[in-house]
């Protein structure tokens, strides 16, 4: 192996560990810092014949459970990146980040499908579906993928497609982390041009007014067109732009892309619900994504948890305002409504393990988890998906589910269906569950009657591997 190897004991451990959320402090016993394909192989097979779990970090986003024990292999170094322009195609190694693809996408006048923030590494982005700004007209990211090059358990380098693994290409859509590691990903571009977007700031009085607007107006509006509201209550930081800094606000973001008169007359609705305080909609270039949400870009400690819902109800909207809405002291920094549907509705390239495509809304929470609030945090979660229970779907989307509390749950964001057929190609890639840290998938229940009857008739010398 090239790349760097560290130990709890070494200078650097505790950086190449590091995730972006300051909450989640992994702790494995060996951390390695892969360079390329070949490197994660070595490091594959090197854990598997000392029987050591193997988990895999870029850009430690998404980092909502520790890693305890076994190799931590970070492949933030492994920074390919190149682009077909006529072909519309992008290549990107696993440590390559969405505000890469998106700078260099710009020069062709091309833009990748990149979600709120372009800081999160485009790989592990994509295997939980990845959410993009533009989803409803495109679809979700891994709608749109072409080919995954994956390292199993065995440490063999595979190239996935949809004509060459077409089961593996199914379940590495959307699957996360359950059947190996992506080094590399290939998918198409699309037009970066005619982007109107940004966002409305409404004072957080007229939240009411806001979100009864925000309900009426969305299923109104063409898949060209995407939206959500926040309920943001700010710190008194310098970060903060000044009129909203320690302020209890709604943030509209919207974004559309084709006639900036159409895109205007589309947002209208949601300029008069209620008076703003800001207004940063308008024409976007593709490299100016991130300001349309506005997400943090330096780590922070976080909590966080996120469901669907199936509709956007009067009893909905009363629960989302009796946790959120004026007057209500919250630990949650933030809470979101993001309207679905559209062309995320169905898959673009047959089937898929995305467990959002029936879903009308994803909700989302996030909280800063710093004492006292971070004792209080899991509490008010709780009694808010209690409260929006009758308007949830039951599912929610892996890369915003949040923290996981226990098997059932870090299962949750798959159907019984998709989460059968996983543990069956767990079964065969991973039977020794190497990869068995973050939202994964447990092995199949072996039925111990069987094994016994194969025990008996290989006359007592089978052994049994529990």
């Amino acid at each position: 192996m090239r790349g760097p190897v560290f130990t709890p004991a070494d200078p650097g451990f505790a950086a190449e560990v590091a995730a972006f959320n300051l909450s989640t402090q992994h702790q494995p016993d060996v951390a390695f810092g892969a360079l390329d394909a070949e490197d994660v192989s070595a490091a594959v097979r090197w854990a598997a014949e000392r029987g050591m779990p193997v988990s895999v970090q870029s850009t430690g986003h998404g980092a909502t459970n520790a890693i305890e024990g076994g190799l931590l292999i970070s492949t933030r170094r492994m920074l390919e990146l190149s682009i077909d322009p006529l072909e519309r195609i992008a290549r990107v190694g696993a440590g390559v980040r969405w505000k890469a693809v998106v700078e260099l996408a710009s020069t062709f006048g091309l833009m990748g499908l990149c979600g709120s923030t372009t800081d999160v590494g485009v790989v592990g982005y994509t295997l939980g579906g990845g959410l993009p700004i533009m989803g409803r007209k495109y679809g979700f990211a891994s709608d749109h993928v072409i080919a995954f090059e994956l390292v199993t358990s065995d440490g063999t380098h595979r190239r996935v497609t949809k004509d060459e693994n077409p089961e593996l290409f199914y379940l590495l859509r959307g699957g996360k982390g359950n059947l190996g590691i992506v080094t590399a990903m290939e998918f198409h571009l699309f037009p970066g041009s005619d982007l109107f977007a940004g966002g409305l700031y409404f004072d957080g009085e007229h939240a009411p007014a806001v979100l009864q607007q925000f309900s009426e107006w969305v299923p109104s509006l063409p898949q060209e067109a995407s939206a959500s509201l926040a309920f943001l209550r700010l710190p008194d930081m310098e970060m903060i732009p000044e009129p909203l800094r320690g302020k209890f606000v709604v943030h509209l973001r919207y974004a559309y892309q084709g006639d900036a008169a159409v895109a205007t007359q589309l947002l209208e609705p949601m300029r008069r619900s209620a008076p703003f305080m800001m207004d940063g909609t308008g024409p976007l270039d593709s490299t100016q994504m991130d300001s349309i949400h506005q997400d943090p870009d330096q780590p922070v400690p976080v909590r966080e948890r996120g469901f669907l819902l199936d509709r956007l109800d009067k009893g909905a909207k009363s629960a989302i305002l009796r946790h959120f809405g004026p007057g209500v002291q919250s630990p949650v920094l933030m809470a979101e409504v993001r309207l679905l549907g559209g062309a995320l509705a169905k898959s673009a390239d047959g089937e898929d393990t995305v467990g959002a495509r029936d879903a009308a809304f994803s909700f989302f929470m996030a909280g800063m988890a710093v004492p006292p609030l971070a004792e209080l945090l899991p509490v008010v979660f709780d009694a808010v998906r209690d409260d929006l229970r009758d308007a949830s779907s039951g599912g929610t989307f892996v890369n915003l589910h949040g923290h996981f509390v226990d098997a059932e749950d870090r299962e949750r964001p798959w159907g019984p269906t998709v989460r059968e057929r996983l543990r069956k190609a767990k079964a065969e890639l991973d039977p020794k569950n190497m990869f068995s840290f973050g939202h994964v998938v447990g092995l199949p229940v072996i039925d111990q009657t069987v094994l016994l009857q194969d025990v008996v008739t290989a006359g007592g010398d089978a052994v049994l591997n529990n």
